[in-house]
């Protein structure tokens, strides 16, 4: 099972000079020592940091808005809080413990994100996991995002406010 707290995207034949980015940029946060590992998913490495990843991500957007060429293979930073195996009923007993991370009157969304897994369409994971939180779903402009990465055998599962998750390609 991955216990990674990041995933984070990169170029298809980039992985060494991602993972040198991602080092480089956890020292300056003032971690000397992350795990970053290529995952089953093709582009996709996972980072362990002894840093909150949602502190890391918010820093990574500042560094990118001061200096948009610190930044050009690590592309996409997604904190994860959680992990299961990918089957519906682990990914459900998950949303069940954290949805009370969308309060009362916050309105949601979720992505689903499959790599290397056709056990379940897109689809049917939205509508299983969907069932399980009883706010408003706003899709456009939502307070909270459920985020659920699969890949292969292992599902990430995380509740982020649209800015904890960082992409060089909109950053906010």
């Amino acid at each position: 099972m991955y216990d990674y707290n990041l995933l984070v995207s990169y170029g298809w034949r980039a992985f060494n000079k991602a993972r040198d980015e991602i080092a480089r940029i956890l020292k300056d946060f003032r971690d000397d020592n992350p795990i970053i590992k290529r995952t089953i998913a093709r582009g996709i490495c996972g980072v362990k940091t002894k840093l909150n990843s949602r502190e890391v991500v918010r820093k990574v957007r500042k560094l990118f808005e001061k200096d948009p060429l610190q930044i050009n293979f690590a592309v996409k930073w997604v904190p994860v809080d959680n992990w299961c195996r990918s089957d519906l009923n682990e990914m459900k007993k998950i949303i069940e413990r954290i949805k009370v991370n969308i309060k009362r009157g916050e309105k949601w969304g979720m992505e689903v994100e499959k790599r290397r897994y056709t056990k379940y369409h897109t689809a049917e994971v939205i509508e299983e996991l969907a069932k399980e939180i009883k706010e408003k779903v706003d899709l456009e402009h939502p307070d909270k995002i459920v985020r659920i990465d699969i890949l292969g055998g292992n599902t990430g599962i995380s509740i982020l406010k649209p800015e904890e998750i960082f992409s060089t390609r909109k950053p906010l």
